[in-house]
C-alpha cells in the first residue's frame, strides 16, 4: 500500500482472488510512511499528546488506504465497500494507543459479503467499550486481520508482507537462509517473541487461540509462502521436519544489572513490580548465586524503555540497599527455535559449543521447551547467527536472490 501503483497491484490481486470464487475481506495498513508522518506532525505541534487524540489522528492513515483501495477496485469492475474498525464492530478495551480486542461483531461485513461485495477494513483500530476510537499498537493490522478471520470462520488469513515468507534466519545476515514451508503456532510464537518481525506476536497468539491458519506471503509475487497452523491442520508438521526451524536475532534490548543486592525475600518483587507498573516489559532475568548475603540481578528491557527503566531501577536500588546499577546497550539476543527440541536432547549444549568455537561469549541464557536464547555482545551477533545457522544444517546451499526489505 506504499503508493498508487502498489494500491492498483493490490486491487488486481484482490480481483483475481474474488473472480476465482472466493469471498474476500481485505485488511489494510496505512500507506508508506503515513503513520510516521502523522506522528511527526503531532510532535511538531506539541510535546503533550493525549492518547485519545493520538488515536483519532493515527486512524486516519488506514481510512485513506481503505478508501483508495475501494476506488481502485471500482476502476476494474469490482464492487467493494470500506469500513472503519468501529463500523465493523471491533470492540476493544479502553487503553489508548495499545488497545486489546475484546470482541468482533462483524455483522456489516457478513451482510456485505452476502451481497457479493469485497469488504475492505481499516486495520490497526477499533472502538472501545466507552465508545472511543482506539488503536491496537504495533502489528495492529495483522491482529485485525486474524481477529476478523476468526469471527468470520475464514478458511485462511493471508498476511502479505515485503518478504516471501518466514525464513530460517534473516536473509540480510544469512544469505543462505531458507524459506520455511510451514511452522507450528508455538514455533511462530517463539520466533515472534524473540525478535522475528515477520508477524506480530499478538496476531499469532490470536490465531493460535482461535485456530486460524495463517499464510505469510509476498505482496510482490504469487508464490506460496509459509503456512502457520496447528500440526493437524493445513501446513502441519511431518516426520521430516528439522529439529531447529530457525535462528532469530534481536538487537532491540538493553541489559541492566543491579549490583550487590541484599539476598532476602521481597527484593525481586520490589524491583520488578515497579517496572511492571510503568508498563516496561522485562525479558530475560538472571540472578547470581548469593555470596556474603549479596547477589547481582541482571535483566533485559527494550531500548525504547531504557530511560524510564533507569530512573525506576536507580530509585529502587537505593530503597533496597544495592551498591550500584549498570546498563549495557551494546547487546543482542540470539535464539534457536524448533518444536523438535522437545524430543532432541543436547541442543543447548551444542549451541554453546558452536558459540565457544567461534569465540562468542555468552552473557545470559534463557530457555523454553522449544527455544534456547542467549545474550551476546552486539558485535558478535552476526557471527553467532551465521555459525548457528550452518551448524544446525539450515543453510540452503544457494544465496537468497529476491529483493531484500530495508532494515527498519
Amino acid at each position: 500500500m506504499a503508493d498508487p501503483d502498489r494500491i492498483k497491484a493490490v486491487a488486481d490481486h484482490v480481483a483475481f482472488t474474488r473472480n476465482h470464487g472466493n469471498d474476500v475481506v481485505v485488511v489494510v495498513s496505512a500507506m508508506g510512511k503515513s503513520t510516521d508522518n502523522l506522528i511527526s506532525l503531532a510532535n511538531a505541534v506539541s510535546g503533550i499528546q493525549p492518547g485519545r487524540e493520538m488515536d483519532m489522528l493515527l486512524t486516519a492513515g488506514e481510512r485513506i488506504s481503505m478508501s483508495l483501495l475501494c476506488i481502485a477496485l471500482a476502476g476494474i469492475g469490482i464492487d467493494a465497500v470500506s469500513f472503519t474498525g468501529s463500523q465493523v464492530g471491533i470492540i476493544t478495551d479502553t487503553v489508548h494507543t495499545k488497545a486489546k480486542i475484546l470482541e468482533v461483531k462483524g455483522d456489516r461485513v457478513r451482510d456485505a459479503l452476502a451481497a457479493g461485495k469485497v469488504v475492505v477494513v481499516a486495520g490497526f483500530q477499533g472502538v472501545s467499550t466507552d465508545s472511543e476510537v482506539t488503536t491496537l499498537g504495533r502489528g495492529g493490522s495483522d491482529t485485525t486481520a486474524v481477529a476478523l478471520a476468526a469471527a468470520l470462520d475464514a478458511d485462511v488469513c493471508e498476511i502479505y508482507t515485503d518478504v516471501t515468507g518466514v525464513f530460517t534466519a534473516d536473509p540480510r545476515i544469512v544469505p543462505q537462509a531458507r524459506k520455511l514451508a510451514r511452522l507450528q503456532f508455538e514455533e511462530m510464537l517463539e520466533m515472534a517473541g524473540v525478535g522475528s518481525k515477520v508477524l506480530a506476536l499478538r496476531s499469532v497468539e490470536f490465531a493460535r487461540n482461535h485456530n486460524v491458519p495463517i499464510h505469510v506471503r509476498s505482496s510482490f509475487t504469487w508464490e506460496h509462502g509459509t503456512w502457520v497452523a496447528n500440526e493437524a491442520s493445513e501446513g502441519g508438521a511431518t516426520m521430516e521436519d528439522p529439529v531447529i526451524s530457525g535462528v532469530v536475532q534481536d538487537a532491540s534490548e538493553s541489559k541492566v544489572t543491579v549490583i550487590a543486592v541484599p539476598d532476602r525475600p521481597g527484593i525481586s518483587a520490589a524491583l520488578f513490580e515497579n517496572l511492571a507498573n510503568a508498563n516496561i516489559n522485562v525479558d530475560m532475568i538472571v540472578q547470581n548465586t548469593s555470596k556474603d548475603g549479596l547477589t547481582d540481578i541482571s535483566f533485559t528491557v527494550p531500548k525504547a524503555d531504557m530511560r524510564a527503566a533507569e530512573d525506576i531501577v536507580a530509585r529502587v536500588a537505593v530503597e533496597i540497599g544495592a551498591q550500584a546499577v549498570t546498563h549495557d546497550a551494546d547487546i543482542a539476543k540470539v535464539s534457536l527455535v524448533g518444536a523438535g527440541m522437545k524430543t532432541s536432547p543436547g541442543i543447548a549444549a551444542r549451541m554453546f559449543r558452536v558459540l565457544a568455537d567461534n569465540n562468542v561469549n555468552i552473557h545470559m541464557i534463557s530457555t523454553s521447551t522449544i527455544r534456547v536464547s542467549v545474550v551476546v555482545s552486539l558485535s558478535d551477533m552476526e557471527t553467532a547467527v551465521r555459525a548457528l545457522h550452518t551448524a544446525f544444517g539450515l543453510d540452503s546451499g544457494t544465496a537468497y536472490s529476491a529483493p531484500l526489505p530495508e532494515r527498519k
